[in-house]
């Protein structure tokens, strides 16, 4: 079993009158993580997964005396995959709030219900914990320094999923093919607002293919045939089912500095591989360099939730092309990142940048020194 980061964080919150949410990616082991956290509560344990239409039906038309009679004497409560349940958010808010002696545990693997339903009814009344496929710190603390870090560039091609890293390419392949061709995104599937499931597939490819560089809505719908309020609205469904997610451009000072720019990434690089059917190895590759800006972007939001670091990110471009890949602000303070696969090729941070932003922290991150970014 490989010890997750989340689950000591996850611990420090039980019993305290709250509800413990953990979302993220479908397939990442949040069922299992909190299967193993209840596990050790010594408690018997009601669980209920969304993916059980016996168990959604069992949740059709709630009320405060059914869920009692539901729940008998149990101290923990899990609703797995709660974005399912039609009534999700009610019967969280009636449980925390009549029933105070249960512990209840909720995983989602995708915000758009538990958004529109949680958000509104637990204000107050949950803890929020996100999980992310395997990380290369938590992998490192699994089976040693030397081993992950030879596994570098297999873990760039086929990414983190659990059930990926413990099979061989073949088969990490396949996992990847089955989550990319519709499991990673059925829940949206199910949505009235998806009116073209194929424009979904065509608009992840393009996105895939576009992998570091700016994304413009309007060529986007050009590309795949469709206007661009349905491009941006299924993007912003796909980043709210935690498959891809979106950096802003930052501009505060200087008149030539893009406004409103954004690239996006994917959660995992092991999935946007899979979604273009490209794992070739790194050395056959024209984007490299993107894969690599993409693995490590998607190990810092890792080490920066685990770690509750709070800041806000970027990337920096200017009209006449002149760019920075990564930016975080934490209170006030920036640090500006330059992201080089190739050890030996330089890094030059724009003097209109230094001089817009002065105090700035610069930093290039290279294959030698990576570890403490993402650690």
């Amino acid at each position: 079993m490989i010890l997750r980061q989340q689950e000591q964080n996850i611990r420090q919150w039980i019993n305290k009158g709250k509800a413990i949410i953990v979302t993220g990616p479908r397939q990442v082991g949040k069922t299992t993580l909190v299967r193993q956290i209840t596990e050790r509560l010594g408690k018997e344990v009601f669980w209920m997964t969304g993916d059980d239409p016996a168990a959604r039906a069992a949740l059709e038309n709630i009320s405060l005396a059914h869920i009692k009679t539901l729940l008998g004497e149990h101290e923990v409560v899990v609703i797995d995959e709660a974005q399912r349940f039609t009534n999700a958010g009610l019967t969280l808010k009636l449980i925390t709030d009549h029933i105070p002696q249960v512990q209840l545990f909720v995983t989602g693997s995708s915000s758009l219900d538990i958004a529109s339903h949680t958000k509104e009814s637990l204000v107050g009344r949950k803890f929020g914990f996100f999980l992310y496929p395997l990380s290369y710190a938590e992998m490192c603390a699994h089976h040693g320094h030397l081993a992950e870090r030879s596994m570098l560039e297999n873990r760039i091609l086929y990414g983190y999923y659990p059930e990926v890293v413990n099979n061989g390419p073949a088969r990490a392949q396949k996992i990847l093919n089955d989550l990319s061709d519709g499991l990673m995104y059925k829940d949206l599937l199910t949505l009235d607002q998806i009116k073209k499931p194929s424009l979904i597939v065509k608009i992840l490819q393009a996105l895939a293919l576009q992998l570091g560089s700016e994304v413009s809505y309007n060529e986007l719908g050009q590309l795949v045939g469709a206007d661009t309020a349905t491009v941006e609205k299924y993007i912003d469904l796909l980043e709210q089912s935690f498959i891809l997610f979106r950096l802003p451009s930052l501009s505060r000072n200087a008149r030539n500095e893009i406004r409103k720019g954004r690239k996006i990434y994917f959660y995992d690089t092991g999935i946007r591989n899979a979604i273009i059917k490209n794992f070739s190895p790194l050395a056959l590759r024209t984007d490299t360099g993107a894969l690599w800006e993409n693995f490590l972007l998607a190990e810092r939001m890792k080490r920066n939730t685990y770690t509750d670091y709070f800041c806000n990110t970027y990337f920096w471009r200017t009209t006449t092309q002149q760019e920075i890949d990564y930016i975080e602000d934490a209170g006030g303070r920036l640090q500006a990142f330059e992201f080089k696969w190739q050890s030996k090729k330089p890094a030059r941070f724009p003097q209109s940048f230094l001089d817009a932003y002065p105090g700035s922290a610069t930093l290039r991150i290279d294959k030698e020194n990576f570890e403490e970014f993402v650690g």
